[in-house]
């Protein structure tokens, strides 16, 4: 059954059926296996808030399975090696993903490259030397990367980066700091934005460049991981670049244009994210509905009482809508469009639905619903972290209304 007139092609039904499969093959056997060390967060960190390496190991085999599957690089584009695929695929297949592993086999979300964490448009402009030097492990699995982007005062307003990258003979010598950098604790390169032209970087015209750092560079330091939510451990850090030389191949697309990078990134990370909310919205209501079915009070099924299953049908109409509109603007995007408008209304809406949804599924299960074992605590957490990631809601709805305002009020 489907609640959707658009059709996949062909080739993408087949991929998703190769991923329901390969979940089926590589993922669910791993968590069965090691049950008690992927689902005790006391076990999945170490003292510094990195995962222990034995966690790492099997983050790693799984990646690497579906590098050698065809899975990993579907996205990635065909001038380093990917699939070539677009964003319609892109999100298909994230969404099979979190719907078929919920938030309980999470080594599953490893499975395809996160645009930040692995083979994606934001390398399509690396240099040749650069492809021969870091492409090859990146995209067999091997190793990963991470995009640095954010600093402590530059959040949204990612242009007011300070860390500077000043030339120095053919190269540059990078230094400043970086914040809330996803895969960083672990990875083996980040991509990091930087001013080098300051004039125009302060005029908002340019200057900013995009550089692939590895993090064995001497002057790379990880000042700590940064918690949240209780945990005790995270996949983000604060970074810091003390000097570090910079050689002419580790330059990412054109001098003083990595803005445009930077932008690509985000919104990647926008489709990423709308398909995150429409599976894992998915995953949860089924589980509430079936819930419903099965419990009673007052010597009936919950299902027959409205206060229970009419938020759950409000979170499925916004849920459903959320898929609807990210088929559409990724379909806009695939057609060369850009898209701001709709993409902005898209992840904003998606956000706000899923955090709605999971509080709902919480609400029907009662007491149950926040028992670790439910996994539902972990689909909150990650429904209220996007909210903000890759643009808040307030800045999508400032550029919603910039593009409205600028005559583009086609809806």
């Amino acid at each position: 059954m489907t609640a959707i007139a658009y059709e996949y092609p062909e080739d993408l039904k087949a991929i998703l059926e190769g991923v329901r499969m390969f979940i089926r093959r590589e993922v669910l056997p791993r968590h069965e296996k090691h049950e008690k060390l992927l689902t005790d967060q006391r076990r999945l960190y170490l003292e510094d808030g990195r995962f222990t390496p034995e966690v790492w190991n099997l983050v790693s085999e799984v990646r690497k399975a579906s590098a050698e599957a065809g899975f990993y690089s579907l996205c990635a584009p065909t001038e380093i090696g990917g699939g070539g695929f677009g964003l319609v695929a892109y999100f298909a297949v994230w969404e099979e993903i979190f719907r078929s592993c919920g938030m309980k086999h999470w080594l599953g979300h490893q499975m395809v490259s996160h645009w930040a964490k692995g083979p994606s448009p934001v390398l399509r402009d690396m240099t040749e030397e650069a492809k021969e030097r870091y492409l090859p492990g990146l995209m067999s699995g091997e190793t990963t990367m991470c995009f640095g982007l954010s600093e402590p005062g530059a959040g949204s307003d990612a242009a007011a980066i300070r860390t500077r990258a000043v030339a120095d003979g053919d190269g540059w010598r990078l230094s400043g700091g970086k914040i809330w950098t996803t895969n960083s604790p672990h990875a083996d390169y980040v991509v990091v934005f930087a001013v080098t032209d300051p004039e125009r970087a302060a005029q908002r015209a340019g200057g900013i460049s995009t550089f692939l750092v590895p993090t064995k560079s001497k002057g790379f330091v990880i000042e700590k991981v940064i918690r949240m939510w209780g945990s005790p451990g995270g996949d983000e850090a604060v970074l810091h670049f003390d000097d570090i030389r910079l050689e002419p191949h580790q330059l990412v697309g054109k001098l003083h244009r990595g803005f445009a990078t930077a932008m690509l990134g985000v919104n990647l990370g926008r489709i990423y994210n709308s398909a995150r909310v429409v599976g894992i919205g998915r995953w949860a209501l089924e589980m509430a509905l079936e819930y419903a079915k099965i419990r009673k009070a007052f010597d009936k099924p919950i299902a027959e009482y409205q206060g229970v299953t009419f938020p759950l049908a409000e979170s499925a109409m916004q849920i459903h809508a959320a898929h609807l509109m990210s088929l559409n603007v990724a379909q806009l995007i695939d057609r060369g469009l850009p898209a701001i408008k709709e993409l902005s209304m898209t992840k904003a809406f998606a956000v706000e639905a899923g955090v709605k949804a999971i509080d709902r599924v919480i609400q029907t299960h009662g007491a149950i619903g926040m028992t670790n074992e439910m996994f539902l605590t972990d689909a909150y957490i990650t429904m209220r972290k996007i909210n903000v990631a890759d643009g808040s809601n307030e800045i999508l709805r400032r550029q919603i209304v910039r593009q409205l305002l600028g005559g583009d009020t086609a809806l």
